[in-house]
Formats: C-alpha cells, structure tokens, sequence
C-alpha cells in the first residue's frame, strides 16, 4: 500500500473517541484509507461493512438497534471490549446516522466511516452527530503522490523546490507532470500505464458520480442535462461563472443553474474560486471562477487550451494549501 499525505493525520484520530469520517469523490481512495486504518488497530476487535453489499445495508435498515447490535455481534464484533468498526459508503444507508449515534453513546466503540459526499455529510452529519465527529476530506493525489504511484524517484523533487530552475530538474519530471495534468490523480487511473485505460476508467467515474452519487443525493432525473452543463462548465474553466448565460445557453432554468453548480462544488466535482476583495459583502456580490476537482475529468468533458488546463492543475495544487481568491485587478474576462 502507498501511504498517502492524509494517513498519518487519519491514523493520530484513531486514538480519539470522535467518529473519523472521511469524506471526497467517488474512487479517490476512501476505501483504501478505510483499510489503512484498520492495520493500524492492533487488536482483533475490529469489522468492516461495505454498504454497496446488500446484507449490510439490510442489517443497519433493521428496526430496532438491539437487532442491528446483535447482528454485529454475530459478525463477530465484541461491542463491550472497545470494538473498532469501519462502515464504507455510509450514505447508502440514510438510518446509518441514527445507528452510528446509538453505537457511539451506548458503548465505548471507536467508528470509521467514508462517504462520497460533502453534501450529505457536511449537512446531514452536522445535525446528527454534533460534537461526535470530525470530517476529513480526501483529495486526488497531488503531484508528488503521483509520482509515488508511479515509482519516480520524489527526492529529486524536494531538491528542485531549493532552487528556481534547472534544466535537468525539468527534464526528468516534465513527461510525469504532462500526464498527470492531462489524467488528473485517481489513483486507479495513476496506476494505469495504457492511455486508452486511463481514459475508459475516467469515464466510467464520471458515470458513477452522474448515474450514483448525484442522483442518490438530490431529485435531480434529468442526468443528460446535467451533463451537458459538466461539459458546458469544463469549457468555461477558469471563467467568472454567470448563471443568466449558463441559463440560456442550455435551456435551463436559472435557478435550477445555481442548484446545480452548487450541487457539484458540495459533491467535490468543481471548486468556486472566489475574488479577492476588500470585505465580505463586495466578495458576496462579484461571481466567482469555476475551475475542476479533476485535470482528468476535466479533459474528458471538455476541449480546452493548455493554458486553461494548466491553470486548472495549478488552482488544485493551490488548494491543497489553504483557502483560495483570484484578483480582480487587471483582470480579463475571456470572450
């Protein structure tokens, strides 16, 4: 297993009695952190339920908790010797909250969970679970996770960041960073080598997010249409977003727009760079720039110069570093 920047963090909140929830797109390695974290409980009291399997769902969709209790402690979880227990893909299973409540108050039980969505958990946990957890968020691989998944050599990497440029630094990691902002940092895609492999699995995360996670998590039928606004927005990147124009161009109303792009920033798929301004009410007031989660999924949506992708990669490796504004001084909006 390649240890990821965010394992260490997750591995020091095992030892607090705070639900760890981790949280981002679908198949950006949630489930792998899940199963990091269980090598790490050096003890055998411990269960993983994977909710994509029906009989785990069925058995937190049980009426009463005593049955759910029960349940696990056929599946061999000792609920009185401080179990630990991991739970994948929690929101399949709207009860799961109820149930993770009565578990964290009536036992000395440590929980894992992951879950594809800031939508749900963000909302839905913060109403329920209040004081009982704490969210991490887990992003595609940055640059140099990739790198480790592709087995280059990261030291030289750190020794090029002590200086402003050398030839040779450039060299050796140019053909890496070109795939990596023309792929994005999946890590099943990372670790895919066959171009025409990487593209067929962004695909088919892109139908997931649309065909699962969106669905699941609003009322929203009209998957083609959201589609056509992804491709839309991925021509846009880097563009102040107007929602009039977005409304008119594919036929939707403006409202249903907004609800739309918000549902994608909640869901991990976009990220909403706001201007930089001198107070929160001009800030309120000015559009904000759309740019991609994903360098990957952005190229399989839309037809872009390589300014605009690399602007995309640049604004997510940005992001990574804390909260991010763009300047409104000299500013060009592209025609």
């Amino acid at each position: 297993m390649i240890i990821r920047k965010a394992f260490p963090l997750l591995a020091r909140h095992l030892s607090k009695k705070q639900i760890t929830v981790i949280t981002g797109l679908r198949r950006v390695g949630k489930s792998t952190a899940l199963n990091y974290l269980l090598d790490q409980v050096p003890h055998k009291n411990k269960l993983y339920l994977d909710f994509e399997r029906i009989e785990n769902r069925a058995l937190f969709n049980e009426d009463s908790y005593k049955t759910i209790e029960r349940g696990l402690e056929f599946l061999g979880l000792d609920l009185s010797n401080s179990p630990v227990l991991a739970l994948d893909e929690i929101q399949l299973v709207p009860n799961s909250t109820s149930v993770i409540k009565s578990l964290y108050d009536s036992f000395d039980i440590k929980i894992l969970a992951t879950g594809s969505s800031s939508f749900y958990l963000k909302n839905h946990f913060s109403e329920s679970l209040a004081g009982r957890k704490q969210i991490f968020e887990l992003w595609p691989l940055d640059f140099e996770e990739y790198l480790l998944f592709n087995d280059a050599d990261i030291r030289k990497l750190k020794d090029a960041s002590l200086i402003d440029f050398h030839q040779v630094f450039y060299e050796y990691y140019n053909h890496h960073y070109e795939h990596y902002i023309k792929y994005g940092g999946f890590p099943e895609v990372a670790l895919t080598h066959d171009p025409e492999d990487k593209i067929n699995y962004l695909k088919d995360i892109l139908n997931s997010y649309i065909e699962l996670d969106i669905k699941l998590l609003s009322d929203f039928s009209a998957s083609d249409g959201l589609y056509k606004l992804i491709k839309l927005l991925a021509n846009r990147v880097g563009s102040r977003v107007d929602y009039s124009k977005i409304a008119a161009i594919t036929g939707l109303n403006r409202h249903k727009v907004k609800e739309y792009i918000n549902l994608l920033e909640y869901t991990y798929f976009i990220r909403l760079v706001k201007p930089f301004t001198s107070g929160i009410d001009k800030e309120v007031s000015k559009q904000a720039k759309i740019y991609f989660t994903d360098n990957g999924l952005l190229n399989i949506t839309g037809t872009l110069s390589s300014g605009a992708i690399f602007e995309n990669a640049i604004c997510g490796q940005l992001s990574l570093r804390g909260d991010l504004n763009f300047s409104l001084k000299n500013h060009q909006e592209p025609k």
